[in-house]
């Protein structure tokens, strides 16, 4: 596809948000605080660049408020290694990320955004960092708002 056409498809974006939601919030105690404040910073700095390098990064553009339902990490997270006895860094697993929202555009037309992948094949997971499959699925969701795909179930 012609990088014109691909550029045709990408939402003017001004402002994004990220929050995270109340099932994900509901594990803080398990996770920690310091993974939620990662991962929103992770999935609005992905977004944002991409947007960027495709021109959909904007003044007059609209708003993009995402959600981070769920997110699994592939190595224990810090407050997980303390808390648990058992666990070490050589720990591993399957991780991934589901991720809901909405795209407000300029005009104020309301389009819903639901996204979520985990990887399936753990025989990846001993090469990952503790938030890599999540960083995976922010990066997915980020190239299909790019092309202006919202929804994946």
């Amino acid at each position: 596809m012609p990088a014109s056409a691909a550029q045709a498809d990408t939402p003017a974006v001004s402002q994004v948000e990220v929050i995270i939601g109340p099932d994900l919030a509901a594990k803080v105690d398990k996770l920690g605080q310091r993974e939620f404040d990662y991962l929103a910073r992770d999935l609005k700095r992905t977004v944002e660049r991409r947007l960027k390098r495709s021109g959909g990064l904007t003044a007059s553009g609209g708003r993009l408020r995402l959600v981070i339902d769920d997110a699994v990490p592939n190595r224990p997270t810090p407050l997980q290694l303390t808390s648990k006895p058992g666990l070490s860094m050589e720990s591993f697993g399957n991780g991934g990320a589901r991720i809901s929202g909405e795209y407000v555009s300029a005009d104020g037309a309301s389009t819903p955004i639901r996204y979520r992948w985990y990887e399936t094949d753990v025989w990846q997971a001993q090469y990952a960092a503790t938030w890599s499959d999540a960083s995976l699925a922010f990066d997915q969701l980020a190239r299909r708002i790019k092309d202006g795909q919202f929804v994946k179930d």
